[in-house]
């Protein structure tokens, strides 16, 4: 347990990303109508915004913001004024995530957009410091840097998998509306 709650908190994108998938499972289970594609999707993203965006950098505008020092040395940085910007926008990113939660497509396609681009620019910006300052500090080449690329690669999946189901949903609506005038 002593190795435990440390690797969850220093590796925390991966720890809310399972949290996220946990907490998907649970509510495909606790769920009454049947269980279709569309739902699992929707269970999916849902609770991937929640966690993976929403609580996910919420922690990391906690870390920065306030815990500058400890954040720093895990990544392998000095302190810097910026962690506090970095922070502010996290706490940004992390209030769209929430909002998602339960959005419009329209709200998570803009939840799912400016976090990647932060991701991917600090995936670059650790495989920049790898190769340049041998920094290979748990927090710059550690599980950190993986999720940086495979949580937007996650996220732009599941928006595309909610984009096509809704599509296919609303197709299926629409034929059967017209099915319906016709009947009359």
């Amino acid at each position: 347990m002593s190795t435990l709650i440390p690797f969850l908190l220093e590796n925390f994108t991966l720890s809310f990303l399972i949290l996220g998938l946990i907490a998907s499972a649970i509510s495909l289970l606790r769920q009454q109508s049947p269980i279709t594609a569309s739902t699992v999707v929707e269970a999916l993203f849902s609770y991937f915004l929640l966690f993976s965006i929403g609580f996910s950098f919420f922690y990391n505008f906690v870390m920065h913001s306030f815990f500058g020092e400890t954040a720093a040395r895990f990544i392998g940085w000095e302190q810097s004024p910026f962690q506090f910007e970095v922070g502010t926008a996290s706490l940004g990113y992390a209030v769209v995530g929430f909002l998602a939660f339960r959005g419009s497509f329209g709200l998570r396609l803009a939840a799912v957009v400016g976090p990647a681009l932060f991701l991917l620019r600090a995936a670059g910006g650790h495989a920049y410091q790898m190769m340049m300052t041998q920094n290979y500090a748990s927090g710059n080449a550690g599980v950190i840097f993986y999720t940086d690329i495979f949580i937007p690669m996650i996220s732009f999946v599941l928006l595309w998998l909610q984009r096509r189901f809704t599509l296919e949903s609303n197709r299926q609506d629409s034929s059967s509306a017209l099915r319906d005038r016709a009947d009359l």
